[in-house]
């Protein structure tokens, strides 16, 4: 079983920056990729970004290329989301996901909210 405890979320003016934290604990996720998620109100959940088990590759959704940066530290098995040059179109309760061999997500956080004001 895995935990993973998503924090930093909070309000921010539109062009400012937030470093988002997923924390894990259960059992260590240096094995896995890990994604970050969110869901804007009304909208489906979206892939935002994704991170190699050594972080060495990295892959994001076309809106967020050069704002947002996945990383990792495998030894504290936390994985980050620095989110730069925010816009109101970023607001979303953003979400940590653990994904499998299968290209699937089997652990998610609870989320942490991120409001961008204009």
């Amino acid at each position: 079983q895995v935990q993973l405890v998503e924090s930093g979320g909070g309000l921010v003016q539109a062009g400012g920056s937030l470093r988002l934290s997923c924390a894990a604990s259960g059992r260590p996720i240096r094995n896995y990729d890990m994604g970050w998620f969110r869901r804007a109100p009304g909208k489906e959940r979206e892939f935002v970004a994704r991170i190699s088990r050594s972080g060495g590759s990295t892959y994001y959704t076309d809106s967020v290329k050069g704002r947002f940066t996945i990383s990792r530290d495998n030894a504290k098995n936390t994985v980050y989301l620095q989110m730069s040059s925010l816009k109101p179109e970023d607001t979303a309760v953003y979400y940590c996901a653990r994904r499998t061999v299968n290209s699937d997500y089997d652990y998610w956080g609870q989320g942490t909210q991120v409001t961008v004001s204009s």
